[in-house]
């Protein structure tokens, strides 16, 4: 036997359950067991429960379904969680002095001395299928995250920057919350870094009547952390409000503040905080706001080098009004500061307005809204051109004083940028008809409208091939000169380490419509969406939906992920 191959790839090898060069091949990427049993099954060599089944016989270890075993009955209190996950063996029962463990790899012979020697009980192995091991430990983690606050805790310490205004407010405090209740305190910064970790958008503290519930939006769909006792509910939002300079005392109506997570003396990220107040308490949701990891070249956006062009050439120009629109959280930011970043240079004398500033850009004037100061977007834009600007950035028109400013500004020599809250482009035309912005301002200012949406893209180390029937691939608007070529793939559910649940990041999917003369025409005629969307299509204008199935050809995503977001 090759001793250049791990004990458990020897097994295979020897009782011939797997063909050695086959092994030869997985182990040149695997070396953990666990990876090594897990690529044999996935690549289909050899079944799960067989494999299973062969190795109880040939080491002698009973076979023991876990599909039978429910997490109540784990002993969790016998071993440390991150003993588990170094062997990847699981103590399921405890009888007198034995202790039954579960395991896929019957020649570690390692972890069952360190179990033996941490618990001092008799070890009895158990062989299981990897999959229904691989659950058992998700579940027996969200348990031990369940049962006390302080199994949550890391041990490291991080620095929050809190103002020094909160004492006021620490004196207003009902007895639901001690400013130096250290497991609270850790458990909230715990809250925060891990959502830094694990790539999150947002976090989400939901009360319910017997559990408080913590969600992390990662991608663009929210995930399940943990929950705790909802009795837990009113210091963990308490000690959220003081950090985010919050009266904690004000319960009964929404609030907004911020908070400031400094990981190192270079590194920081800033967490935006709302509260609402609901049937069971208050729910907490922190919108992240990490300007650092933006990435605002446009060349990765998403554009195709066509939209790309369009969008470059257009944002380019000396005057002009340009829009980007879309839901909440699709991107509208990051598009609208990589045309700032390609544009920023010393000749340029750039301004933005924002509610609030989300990404910081060297060599531009960027400016918070205030609304206790009444600073609002109309009052910001009317400074601005009284500063002499070339472009300007408004956040949001939120209202018709803030478009009839902007327009005019657009009118007279300068580049304006912004967003509006709409679904299609065409539609963004009609809302700003709608908000009562005269049809000869909408045609003569608006130059581009580019709306679009975030689509997850499939891992690259576990994506898999897959085949749909003609039909769906006709229903979805795939061609008919195309259905029988077209290489599709899939995200695989159980993903892998280094994604989420088949999908890691994200990239845009764009509608890039500029304003022809033949949609100056229709907005002075007051024709419908339907109209501008067909004439848009007629020029060459591929909407959401076609723009999302050409990365389905390319294989960046899935017709399922491009479904979901594009809601036909």
């Amino acid at each position: 036997m090759n001793q250049s191959l791990p004990p458990i790839a020897q097994t295979l090898a020897s009782f011939e359950m797997v063909e050695k060069g086959r092994l030869l091949d997985i182990v040149a990427t695997e070396r953990q067991p666990r990876e090594i049993l897990k690529a044999v099954v996935d690549r289909g060599l050899i079944s799960n429960k067989v494999m299973c089944k062969e190795l109880s016989h040939r080491f002698g270890m009973p076979f023991f379904d876990l599909t039978v075993h429910s997490k109540e009955y784990l002993p969790l209190d016998l071993i440390d969680m991150k003993l588990v996950e170094r062997h990847f063996a699981m103590p399921i029962y405890k009888h007198g002095k034995n202790l039954f463990v579960a395991m896929v790899d019957p020649t570690d012979k390692a972890a069952l001395d360190e179990i033996m020697f941490y618990t001092g009980l008799e070890i009895i192995p158990l062989q299981v299928e990897l999959h229904a091991l691989e659950k058992l430990i998700e579940d027996a983690r969200e348990g031990e995250a369940d049962s006390t606050l302080e199994d949550f805790l890391g041990e490291g310490e991080v620095e929050l920057d809190i103002a020094d205004d909160t004492a006021d407010s620490d004196e207003d405090a009902d007895n639901d919350f001690d400013p130096d209740d250290a497991p609270i305190v850790k458990y909230v910064n715990k809250i925060l870094i891990d959502a830094i970790n694990k790539g999150a958008s947002d976090i989400h503290i939901e009360p319910f009547e017997k559990e408080l519930r913590i969600r992390f939006r990662i991608d663009g769909i929210l995930h399940k952390i943990t929950t705790q006792p909802i009795s837990f509910a009113p210091r963990i939002v308490a000690r959220i409000k003081i950090i985010s300079r919050l009266d904690i005392a004000e319960r009964r109506v929404p609030q907004d503040g911020r908070v400031k997570l400094k990981i190192s003396k270079t590194k920081a990220f800033d967490f935006r905080v709302n509260t609402l107040p609901t049937l069971y308490g208050e729910k907490v949701v922190m919108r992240i706001l990490d300007s650092s990891s933006a990435n605002l070249d446009l060349n990765i956006l998403g554009f195709t080098k066509e939209q790309l062009n369009i969008y470059k050439r257009v944002v380019s120009r000396p005057y002009g009004m340009v829009l980007i629109t879309g839901p909440t959280g699709s991107g509208k930011t990051v598009t609208l500061y990589s045309a700032l970043t390609m544009l920023n240079s010393p000749t340029k004398n750039i301004s933005t307005v924002e509610d609030p500033v989300e990404i910081l850009l060297p060599g531009i004037t960027q400016v918070n809204i205030n609304e206790k100061a009444h600073l609002d977007f109309a009052d910001a834009l009317r400074a601005f051109l009284r500063q002499d600007p070339d472009i300007i950035m408004l956040g949001e028109i939120r209202d018709l004083e803030t478009a009839e400013i902007a327009i005019k500004a657009s009118q007279t020599g300068h580049m304006v940028l912004s967003t509006l809250h709409t679904n299609d482009a065409p539609s963004t035309l009609t809302r700003l008809l709608n908000m009562g912005v005269p049809a000869f301002n909408v045609a003569s200012a608006v130059h581009l409208i580019v709306a679009q949406r975030l689509i997850r893209k499939l891992c690259l180390n576990c994506k898999k091939p897959t085949s749909l029937p003609d039909k769906v691939l006709a229903e979805a608007g795939f061609g008919e000169d195309e259905i029988g070529k077209l290489e599709l793939f899939q995200a695989d559910e159980k993903g892998c380490a280094s994604c989420t649940e088949g999908y890691r990041g994200r990239a845009g999917v764009f509608q890039v419509m500029p304003i022809s003369d033949q949609i100056k025409t229709l907005i002075m005629e007051g024709c419908t969406e339907q109209d501008i969307e067909q004439t848009a299509l007629r020029e060459g204008v591929p909407d959401l939906r076609h723009s999302g199935l050409q990365k389905v050809r390319d294989g960046v995503t899935s017709l399922e992920e491009i479904e979901r977001v594009t809601n036909v």
